[in-house]
């Protein structure tokens, strides 16, 4: 697997699965959406770890900026 998301992205998706953790925790997602959103946190967690993104490949997409 090559890398093929750059540091903003990663920190981005980070950044929005601490939210909804915190909302999680905090009550204000219940039922069927913290299912949904828990599960779309934890692939932004894994997605962000690892720094691959495998929605991006048949889109052929990298968010990692050119080499200068």
């Amino acid at each position: 697997m090559k890398k093929n998301m750059g540091t903003i992205d990663r920190v981005i998706r980070i950044l929005l699965a601490i939210v909804v953790i915190v909302l999680y925790l905090n009550g204000s997602i219940t039922g069927v959406a913290a299912i949904i959103l828990g599960i779309v946190a934890f692939i932004f967690i894994v997605t962000s770890l690892i720094g691959f993104c495998p929605l991006y490949v048949p889109l052929n997409i990298s968010t990692i900026g050119k080499p200068k």
